[in-house]
């Protein structure tokens, strides 16, 4: 694996360095900081207790990872996206024929076709040290308190009293 810079063009100009073009970024905001923290801690949720589960137990793979998994209805696709704080990296299998699936959601979901490949990938890179990645590396905490509840059965209190198969089962650790 090489790493390469990324090269930015800024400016074009032609062969007498006359300036034909500048090239500037617009900015804008795609999430506020707590939106975006609330994003995290669900994806995180999809790793710690939900469908990429596997990642932790199977695959022993530590530290603060958000992802998430992905299927079509036909099993034809599988999907796993996953990032750390230093990186994010995703694998697809499927095929271009629409035809060609799994047999069942057990093998054609994206936790059983495509996150073996995001887990062996992500070993390998933790393994070599000439990469420096840090498995121990932390996502950034918000710089404001985040005023949303996070455990979904304080919301539904008062239906649980009611009919307890109305419980819905997720926590998150805000």
């Amino acid at each position: 694996m090489h790493l390469a810079p990324p090269i930015f063009l800024c400016t074009r100009e032609d062969k007498n360095g006359n300036l034909i073009r500048d090239y500037y970024s617009e900015k804008r905001e795609a999430l506020n900081e707590e939106t975006g923290h609330v994003m995290l801690k669900m994806l995180q949720h999809v790793v710690d207790k939900g469908t990429a589960i596997r990642l932790r137990y199977k695959y022993n793979i530590r530290g603060e990872i958000g992802g998430k998994t992905g299927t079509t209805q036909d099993q034809s696709d599988g999907w796993f996206i996953g990032f750390t704080p230093e990186l994010v990296a995703g694998a697809w299998v499927g095929g271009e024929d629409r035809f060609i699936r799994f047999p069942s959601l057990k093998y054609g979901q994206g936790a059983s076709s495509a996150l073996p490949i995001w887990a062996k990938f992500f070993q390998r890179v933790y393994d070599d040290e000439s990469l420096s990645y840090d498995p121990k590396a932390k996502f950034d905490k918000p710089d404001t308190e985040i005023n949303i509840e996070l455990d979904c059965s304080k919301y539904n209190q008062e239906d649980n009293k009611k009919d307890p198969s109305k419980t819905y089962g997720s926590q998150f650790d805000g």
